[in-house]
């Protein structure tokens, strides 16, 4: 089935996206940090100010808005997302799966509807000149997020949906658990 490759291909693109905002952002940082603090340093000075890093803080916000929004997806995706199910654990079985169903069916529809707002919002400001104030990068660009975050957020809630409806569990997030580490046995 073609499906299920394509799903691992969406899964990875979707955590080397994260991973890859998320470290631009901290080297970013990082190298602004460390221009600020050398540029104070008077036999340092001459070579700081030949490059000059007032776009760096814009750079990472818009970096933080792209990873926020892929990585709210990955958080439905894997169980890490927010849910308050504290009175839906308590209702008997039929219930129980009938607003699980319909909290997911819910989650979908309104990030879908973030997506279409978000996507007639970028189109019509892709018909204007406007640009950011440091990066000069067209704002579509920038506000793309919105509909690519949101659309995948909806097809992962939708994806969730249709694995609880077949099988009955939910994905759930170990808190204690580290990747590539195995827990120690109780001897």
């Amino acid at each position: 089935m073609i499906l299920k490759p394509l799903l691992r291909f969406l899964d990875r693109l979707e955590e080397t996206m994260i991973a890859t905002l998320m470290g631009v952002a901290t080297l970013v940082v990082f190298v602004a940090v460390v221009h600020r603090y050398a540029s104070g340093v008077s036999w340092l000075q001459p070579y700081t100010d030949m490059v000059d890093l007032y776009w760096a803080q814009e750079l990472c916000i818009y970096l933080f808005v792209w990873m926020a929004k892929f990585g709210a997806a990955y958080g439905v995706r894997t169980g890490i997302h927010v849910g308050v199910d504290v009175v839906i654990r308590r209702l008997d079985a039929p219930w129980h799966g009938r607003l699980i169903v319909f909290g997911l069916l819910a989650g979908a529809l309104f990030t879908g509807i973030v997506g279409v707002l978000g996507a007639n919002f970028v189109w019509r400001i892709g018909h204007t000149a406007q640009v950011s104030n440091d990066l000069e990068v067209p704002m579509w660009l920038v506000y793309l997020a919105v509909p690519c975050g949101s659309w995948l957020m909806s097809f992962r809630f939708l994806q969730v949906c249709v694995c609880f409806v077949r099988t009955g569990e939910l994905p759930v997030h170990d808190h204690g658990h580290v990747a590539g580490i195995e827990p120690m046995s109780a001897s």
